[in-house]
């Protein structure tokens, strides 16, 4: 009885002279999640329906819900691209968003902290970043002509990079083959290769074996360009 008399009392103790409620005191900065992510580099993903943004320490909405971040309701943790992504977050100052294209097939990119695309969508595939770099599969295309039913043809040629946090394609890895870019026929190409240090690749090769390669991943000295 005396425990339930001070509680009692404690809420009814006037704040700055004006009596409040605990809903008053407890007044959200965000409200109606659905859910809460732990803070990473500073931020938390918070999501809304379909949604995804992103609140700061102090509680606030910092990045707007937007439809575009990327995440899995079941994420494969044995992979390392986009499917092994169970919610949104920032890594390396960036976070994985996708982009739908008009052939109805996703590209892949990211924002920085202000909600910016920083690295164009345009990967099939890519890691989260780490030391300051990421591997993607990086799609050339070329107008070949049309059918006879006026539908363009295209000739495809796909390249696995390392990429750095300003969307530049440092070093070329490996070609891909066997990736249809069919809406209907599309599979998700895995990637084949991963950052392991900050200056080294482990790479799988035709054989289903993994080698370590060592790229030079000075910007002046890149093997391709954009």
């Amino acid at each position: 009885m005396k425990r339930l008399f001070i509680i009692t009392l404690i809420l009814s103790i006037p704040i700055l002279g004006v009596a409040q409620s605990v809903e008053d005191i407890n007044k959200p900065t965000v409200a109606e999640l659905d859910q809460i992510e732990p803070f990473s580099e500073g931020l938390a993903a918070v999501k809304k329906g379909n949604e995804w943004g992103f609140i700061n320490e102090d509680g606030q909405l910092v990045i707007g819900f937007r439809g575009d971040l990327v995440w899995n309701r079941i994420a494969d943790a044995a992979n390392y691209g986009v499917e092994s992504i169970e919610a949104p977050k920032f890594k390396d100052g960036l976070c994985a968003v996708k982009t739908i294209k008009e052939d109805g097939i996703a590209r892949y990119g990211f924002i920085d902290k202000k909600g910016k695309i920083v690295v164009p969508t345009e990967f099939l595939n890519v890691s989260q970043f780490n030391d300051g770099h990421a591997v993607g599969i990086y799609e050339r295309k070329e107008l070949r002509g049309k059918n006879p039913f006026q539908l363009k043809i295209y000739d495809y040629e796909f390249t696995e990079v390392v990429v750095n946090q300003a969307g530049e394609m440092l070093w070329p890895i490996q070609e891909r083959e066997n990736i249809v870019m069919s809406r209907k026929l599309f599979k998700l190409p895995e990637l084949g290769a991963k950052m392991i240090s900050k200056d080294l690749l482990a790479v799988k090769d035709k054989s289903n074996k993994w080698k370590i390669v060592k790229p030079n991943l000075q910007v002046e000295n890149r093997g391709m360009a954009n």
